[in-house]
């Protein structure tokens, strides 16, 4: 059973890090919906894009993520976080997310997105 294409909001501020994670999305047949590396286009992007799950580094250019989780949370829309700090450097109330720690392969986004849209 082929699994359905996901459209991914990426939210990352290295940018040869988001280009890998784009690179692995688009070879699980996933695509990147939309790019952000800074938290304002990231808010935006959160408040208004179609996308269909997110991935958040939890550090942009030392500003946290923690505000687009939140609009995500209030859409309804699933988010993971792929960061260095593992699940301690994911803010309380964004506990339950899951956590890709850096630096992962394809497999490992790949088992992280299947269960995220699992639920």
């Amino acid at each position: 059973m082929a699994e359905r294409r996901l459209r991914i909001l990426v939210v990352e501020d290295e940018m040869l890090v988001a280009m890998n994670i784009e690179d692995m999305l688009l070879e699980l047949g996933h695509e990147v919906a939309g790019l952000a590396s800074r938290l304002e286009p990231a808010l935006a992007l959160a408040a208004d894009g179609a996308f269909d799950a997110a991935m958040l580094d939890v550090n942009l250019a030392g500003e946290p993520s923690f505000p687009v989780a939140d609009i995500l949370a209030r859409r309804g829309i699933p988010y993971l976080f792929a960061t260095g700090y593992g699940a301690r450097g994911v803010e309380e109330k964004h506990r339950a997310a899951p956590v890709l720690q850096k630096p992962f392969r394809a497999a490992d986004l790949n088992s992280a997105l299947r269960a995220l849209m699992a639920g």
